[in-house]
């Protein structure tokens, strides 16, 4: 019946003008650049460095000043802020536990730069990225067995700190690889091409450095490849930068820019980079319905962590498709962006971690640009403009779409506060990464006026319904059930939210649903061990929705903890209209942390300076419609989406309230200038 109306509805729908495929073409273009690079430039400075073998730099004794950055901005009254650096001050030395300067803020510094220069000409912001990118250098340690690694602080009289206070992992900083390696990576390779033919000796100078870094890469990384650990009976690669798929693809943008315009012989890099992109592409996971829901995990040694932060794993699988000429890496890329996305802008929006559940929901810029990023490099780069826009509603969160519907993104300024907490506070303070990382995003609006206008049009929440989260001791329990609080609560790999539901043979547990008109796919999150015998079967109402097994899943192998925190995909979805989940448990012993409870269609609606937004996802097995309500009065815009994010129907739909389609897998994007 749902296939039926909505091919009736497609049918009767006024088709847009084909030069309106893009999803954000009816926003009228703003007339000012949003990035303002006043902020970022006040946290830079310049100190005085010696010149050592370990330690030196492109014209070091011509110009023995290096470009830094503070890492730190505390907010101070009457809107200023003062620059701070990391750990606490030694005021007899002027020295920070960590230091005023780190190599990991300059790198994407000066990637912030080189995009502004080479999108508007700006001579301020060329000599930025150059000044920047010499620091990076100088931090860089250039001779000894660890040659190619780098140093991550510095005091603010321009002495390295490699074994700060806290220290940081490694220890000594360039003792082996780290983020800092794989941002140094970036720097340098989107250094290279934008000097390229601009400073042909810098560039040179900049080729030398990447040649080192992949020299480090390959000895202290590559030498893995081909291996695998095992994470609860999966097969993860063995040869990701630190283990992350987020740092490796951060690594994966240098690599990528350098390969495309160095062009014949980098052969080296190219080798590289394909290594490391195909280490990310395995870690895609999940489906439409179970967890990752397609995202692309950052980290190989969790099954259960998901965080924003740093998840450019799109971008850098985009990026190497296009510099390798190898579509097939395009794949997974755009199951995170086209599938994952939508879900967790419906949901939670850009959270610090999903651990499965959104227990660390602090939200910050650099976990909102790598949305942002995300779909626009794998919107551009497939072709897809749904993708693109989904671009513009992850940018909403700069401009309010966050947990204090305040604007966090100051382009009169060029601040970007530094994080919104759960319960709608603002941290005022603006340091470096902050500002880079809104700058980035605003780079990308900037580039396409269109979804600068979306995005603003989505910078107020006023519907959001893609998940909620019921925490299993609020159960009744019964027939020897208990409440018990698992101590630690991190488990290496994950997080328990709270208490959990230890559940035995014969035991019962029932939960409260919250009302609903559609149905709802349920999903325990559940405690897995290898070996467990105990089931749990879950019921709405008496109707059977299906079983957890306890036991269903494979071999600790080199997992941090025996057992994996893992929502668990039920074969039927709860009805509509019921309000009762049940569970009974036999086989044995388990613990249960939440049910995760997502209708079938999840929606965001925003609006915004005039204008709004609704974005709608579906987990259905089958074509849906759903009436959804957008202010103003003007018609409205529709793109109809699949799960690959191909555009199946575009038209124009007048009213207030509007009745969509949804395809299985795909997302719906209504807006109304």
């Amino acid at each position: 019946m749902a296939g039926t109306l909505l091919l009736s509805t497609l049918s009767a729908a006024p088709a847009l003008a084909a030069t309106t495929d893009s999803a954000a073409a009816a926003h009228p273009a703003p007339t000012q650049r949003l990035t303002n690079l006043d902020h970022l430039d006040w946290l830079t400075d310049r100190v005085a460095v010696p010149d050592t073998a370990a330690h030196t730099t492109y014209r070091l004794a011509a110009d023995p000043q290096i470009g830094v950055i503070w890492v730190y901005a505390d907010a101070r009254d009457g809107g200023t802020f003062e620059r701070v650096g990391g750990g606490g001050l030694d005021p007899a030395t002027g020295h920070w536990g960590q230091g005023s300067y780190d190599s990991d803020d300059m790198t994407r510094a000066a990637v912030v730069y080189l995009r502004e220069w080479q999108a508007t000409g700006n001579a301020h912001a060329k000599e930025q990225a150059y000044q920047q990118l010499r620091g990076v250098a100088y931090f860089q340690t250039a001779t000894g067995p660890h040659a190619g690694e780098g140093v991550l602080w510095m005091q603010p009289d321009g002495s390295l700190n490699p074994t700060p206070t806290p220290p940081d992992s490694p220890n000594p900083a360039d003792s082996d690889a780290s983020y800092w390696l794989a941002r140094t990576l970036w720097a340098y390779g989107e250094g290279y091409a934008a000097f390229k033919k601009a400073d042909p000796s810098f560039a040179a100078f900049l080729a030398e450095r990447m040649q080192l870094t992949v020299a480090a890469l390959n000895r202290d990384v590559l030498g893995d490849y081909g291996k695998y650990q095992v994470i609860h009976g999966v097969r993860v690669p063995a040869w990701l930068i630190v283990d992350g798929a987020d740092a490796s693809s951060e690594a994966m943008l240098g690599l990528a820019a350098y390969v495309k315009a160095a062009g014949p012989g980098t052969r080296t890099a190219s080798s590289a980079l394909k290594k490391l992109a195909r280490g990310v592409a395995e870690m895609s996971a999940g489906s439409i319905t179970q967890w990752p829901y397609r995202a692309l995990l950052p980290w190989a040694l969790s099954r259960s962590d998901w965080h924003a932060w740093g998840a450019q794993m799109p971008s850098g699988l985009a990026a190497a498709a296009a510099a390798l000429h190898d579509p097939a890496l395009l794949r997974p890329a755009i199951a995170d962006a086209a599938g994952f996305t939508p879900q967790l802008l419906t949901s939670t929006g850009p959270v610090n971690g999903l651990l499965p559940l959104p227990t660390d929901a602090t939200q910050i810029a650099y976990g909102a640009d790598a949305r942002v990023q995300a779909a626009a490099t794998v919107g551009a780069a497939s072709r897809r403009p749904g993708i693109t826009a989904l671009a513009a509603v992850a940018a909403g969160w700069f401009f309010g779409a966050n947990a204090a519907g305040v604007a966090v993104y100051h382009p009169e300024t060029g601040v970007t506060n530094d994080g919104v907490q759960p319960d709608g506070t603002v941290n005022r303070n603006s340091g470096a990464e902050s500002t880079i990382h809104g700058l980035m995003s605003m780079q990308v609006l900037d580039a396409h006026p269109d979804l600068a206008a979306l995005a603003r049009s989505s910078a107020n929440i006023r519907q959001r319904d893609g998940l909620q989260v019921i925490e299993a001791e609020t159960g009744a329990v019964s027939g020897g059930a208990s409440i018990v609080t698992p101590d630690p609560a991190w488990t290496g790999e994950s997080l328990w939210s709270g208490d959990a539901v230890q559940v035995t043979a014969g035991s019962t547990v029932s939960w409260q649903l919250p009302a609903a008109d559609q149905p709802r796919l349920v999903q325990p999150v559940v405690e897995q061990l290898h070996g467990a015998t105990a089931r749990t079967r879950f019921t709405d109402g008496g109707r059977p929705l299906g079983s957890v097994d306890f036991g269903g899943v494979g071999a600790q192998g080199q997992a941090q903890s025996a057992g994996m925190l893992m929502p668990v995909a039920l074969s039927r979805t709860a009805r509509a209209g019921q309000t009762t989940v049940t569970a009974t448990t036999g086989g044995g012993t388990g613990r249960i942390d939440a049910l995760m409870v997502m209708p079938e269609v999840a929606t965001l609606v925003a609006d915004g300076n005039g204008a709004a937004t609704a974005l709608l996802t579906s987990k259905s097995r089958s074509p849906e419609l759903r009436k959804v309500a957008l202010a103003g009065s003007g018609p409205a815009s529709v793109g109809v989406y699949d799960s690959a994010g191909r555009t199946i129907a575009r038209f124009a739909a007048g009213g207030e309230s509007m009745t969509v389609p949804v395809l299985p897998g795909g997302f719906t994007l209504v807006t109304r200038t």
